[in-house]
């Protein structure tokens, strides 16, 4: 039997990588004569780069960088062919703030390291920069990034601002508008969330960054002065699907003129996953959690669409599971497994993230490989 494995990133424990290769230990303990293909994915968030740099090559270009609370923090960027890959977290990524930190960090947080990520690429000579969307610290709307690249947030008085999104309130004008003469630049995200409202930045994504209620309010109030600005400076983004992925910082990519795009879509293609697809007679995919934002257009609804179209089984593996089976049905998924239901808890599934998720695919495998038992 030929299962393709592309799972994306166990966020906080395993990378797409590591996950893949779990999923794959286990499946093959049950069912040893199957065929497994490891294609590890990425949607624009964490492991972007490294997915890419296992499929394409290219050159690795290591840089330290502004991390979300000021900190230096390591960073790298792909050069492929005069193209640039980078990813948004190695900059702001969640990751790099302590919980303990978080309630204060949510509105504090900065994209700074972005626009250093960008200015590094440019000086390269790159002619195209492709950059990463997600799991950021940061609901800045892409404030600073742009003030790496020039454009700083001032207040009434010509001071800058404070980092953060909150700080943003008290926002004049910009010192100079966005940076002209960049390389082409694209922004690969599968958020189509604006920019500002119910299901924007602040008030959809905030609270899993540490913000509280009043935190959610200020950080909003922050992103509407912040679209006003950047429309007296000239583009308006306040309705633009993508203006609210990764804390805002689409908005700040399409006010420097970016093109978006699907970021699972670009990584199927490059991993060449619909030619396997095309092979497969099982799917494989998962991510930390099987939720509500993963029917809206995220990696695992790419996948399993891609199995769907072929007739072929797609299976999803993630630590947790508040997806209904009509709704996992509906794009194209047919059956998902909790690794913490599995393991007995989320403690213990976090305890050993590859281990209990290799014992849920040897379980798995009894299940549906025709080499590893009787399907059910």
């Amino acid at each position: 039997m030929r299962v393709v494995v592309a799972p994306d990133c166990f966020t906080g424990t395993l990378s797409a990588r590591e996950a893949a290769e779990a999923i794959a230990a286990g499946w093959s303990e049950r069912a040893p004569g199957d065929e497994l293909v490891l294609r590890p994915l990425a949607d624009g968030g964490p492991g972007f780069v490294e997915v890419l740099h296992t499929v394409l090559g290219g050159i690795l270009h290591p840089l330290t960088v502004t991390g979300p609370l000021g900190e230096p923090v390591p960073a790298e960027w792909l050069e492929v062919d005069g193209t640039c890959y980078l990813e948004s977290a190695h900059a702001v990524g969640l990751h790099l703030v302590p919980e303990a930190k978080r309630a204060v960090g949510c509105e504090e947080a900065t994209s700074y390291g972005v626009g250093e990520l960008l200015s590094a690429a440019r000086e390269r000579g790159v002619h195209t920069i492709v950059v990463g969307l997600g799991g950021s610290a940061s609901t800045d709307g892409g404030a600073g990034m742009l003030a790496a690249l020039g454009a700083t947030p001032l207040d009434d008085a010509g001071t800058p601002l404070p980092s953060g999104g909150t700080a943003l309130a008290r926002c004049a004008r910009l010192a100079q508008p966005p940076p002209a003469g960049l390389p082409r630049l694209v922004l690969a995200s599968d958020v189509e969330s604006p920019l500002l409202g119910e299901y924007g930045a602040a008030r959809m994504f905030g609270p899993q960054k540490g913000a509280d209620a009043a935190a959610v309010d200020r950080l909003e109030a922050g992103l509407s002065r912040w679209a006003e600005v950047l429309a007296a400076a000239g583009t308006d983004i306040r309705g633009e699907p993508g203006g609210g992925s990764a804390g805002g910082l689409g908005a700040g990519l399409l006010a420097l003129g970016a093109q978006r795009v699907s970021g699972a879509a670009l990584v199927r293609e490059h991993t060449g996953l619909d030619a396997e697809l095309t092979r497969a007679e099982l799917v494989l995919t998962g991510e930390g959690s099987f939720d509500w934002q993963s029917l809206r257009g995220k990696l695992i609804t790419a996948v399993a669409a891609g199995a769907a179209e072929r007739g072929v089984p797609c299976l999803v593996l993630a630590g947790q599971v508040s997806v209904g089976r009509r709704q996992a049905a509906s794009v194209g998924v047919d059956t998902a497994y909790a690794v913490a239901e599995h393991a007995g808890s989320a403690e213990a599934a976090l305890a050993d993230p590859a281990g209990t998720l290799s014992a849920l695919a040897r379980d798995i495998a009894g299940q549906w490989s025709l080499g590893g038992g009787q399907r059910n």
